[in-house]
């Protein structure tokens, strides 16, 4: 009789062990203690209380396995190959003989998944058949599986919270960024007796690398220009942004002393200076007097615009090659050309053309010739607004590969 009485009450303190452990954590997680604190708990459980004096955790953490927590394992414990060594366990394996010498130093294996995919595994080993409450130890796997799991859910899921909490600092960030990148493009564009000028600037992100600007300095000239820069994201914005701003700087406080030539020049010293050689920009920009119906232009690598009458279509293509290539741009060629009235200037980023449709097909230039020759009598924001619309209709349900704009002037 006291023999069953004392199993009875051995049992009894045992469970009350398994529900004060699971408690412990359970609490810990609802107070929301860090990951390391959550970790010392659950290390304080199966080495202090259950004996366990070598341990491996593993956690599959999005893209890699990583090592949570480890004490004990020295050596050969260290060079578990989880794709080779456990992959292929399901369920709670006793290691009797293994071909792998790093999970001979170990027991038991015990793996955790979600939605029949691997989370974790946990490897214990010199188990301590004489540790208090345990006895034996293989009897109560089980219970540390279920332990484990937990821990590894309760990680999973500050993780999953952090990442949420960094996502939404970074869309604020990038929704201010998209916001400033917004107020650096012209509010307004012209149109009078002289020019008929729209835009139309599609990102693939909250912030782009395309830029395009008109800019008057007086009544009589104008400088329009168009530009894109290598690669996306918010590196390519800052780059775009900080060219903006020592454009215009220049434009206005330097147009009488800078010629077209000098201007890229120094835009080139800009870019390398700020990108230190890991981007460039294509860039064209157009100085047009109205008085002499001149228009000098500088293309530096970019898509070549569209100078029509409706019929004839001519591409401003001299120039040099992008800005931020080279630390000295070796040539620039500037070209002049006579502005008859009615005449239209189309100004666009490779994203436009290199548009794909569902066939992997692009939308090139002959295309574009095509709807403006068919849409010339429109004004330029309607002749926008076509373009962009046969852009839709010809991809289809795929998406914008990257920033596209348009800046389209008429001449009068």
């Amino acid at each position: 009789m006291p023999e069953k009485v004392n199993k009875i009450l051995s049992k009894l303190e045992l469970n009350e062990f398994k529900l004060n452990s699971l408690l412990e954590i359970t609490k810990g997680i609802n107070n929301n203690f860090s990951i390391d604190k959550l970790l010392k708990i659950y290390e304080y459980i199966l080495r202090e209380q259950l004996g366990i004096s070598r341990l491996i955790l593993y956690n599959f953490n999005q893209t890699n396995w990583n090592c949570l927590l480890r004490y004990g394992a020295k050596g050969n414990a260290r060079k578990i190959n989880i794709n080779d060594d456990l992959l292929h366990i399901k369920e709670i394996t006793v290691i009797e003989s293994s071909s792998s010498i790093s999970l001979n130093s170990f027991d038991i294996v015990i793996p955790i998944f979600h939605k029949k995919k691997p989370l974790s595994y946990l490897l214990i080993g010199d188990l301590n058949e004489d540790a208090i409450r345990i006895s034996p130890t293989i009897k109560h796997m089980p219970f540390i599986q279920t332990l484990t799991n937990i821990i590894i859910v309760a990680i999973e899921n500050k993780r999953f919270a952090n990442e949420s909490i960094n996502q939404e600092r970074t869309n604020k960030e990038l929704e201010v960024a998209s916001e400033m990148q917004r107020l650096l493009f012209p509010a307004q564009l012209p149109s009078n007796n002289r020019v008929d000028v729209a835009a139309r600037y599609e990102t693939q992100q909250l912030v782009g690398g395309d830029y395009y600007d008109f800019i008057k300095i007086n009544n009589q000239e104008y400088v329009l220009c168009i530009a894109d820069v290598s690669g996306k994201g918010i590196s390519a914005a800052m780059l775009m942004s900080n060219f903006q701003a020592n454009l215009k700087a220049n434009v206005k406080y330097n147009h009488g002393n800078l010629t077209l030539i000098d201007l890229v020049h120094v835009l080139n010293e800009d870019v390398n200076n700020a990108a230190q050689g890991e981007k460039f920009i294509t860039f064209f920009i157009g100085y047009y007097n109205c008085t002499d119906r001149k228009l000098k232009y500088v293309n530096a690598g970019h898509n070549y615009p569209i100078l029509t009458d409706g019929e004839n279509f001519k591409l401003l293509n001299k120039g040099c090659i992008g800005l931020g290539m080279f630390e000295k741009l070796p040539t620039i060629e500037m070209e002049e050309v006579t502005i008859k009235p009615n005449d239209v200037l189309i100004c666009y980023t490779d994203g436009l053309v290199e548009l794909e449709n569902e066939e992997g097909e692009q939308f090139e230039t002959n295309r574009l010739h095509e709807i403006i020759k068919n849409n010339f009598h429109l004004s330029m924001k309607d002749l926008d607004k076509i373009i962009f619309h046969e852009l839709d209709r010809f991809k289809g349900e795929e998406d914008f590969l990257d920033d596209t704009a348009l800046l389209s002037c008429r001449f009068f």
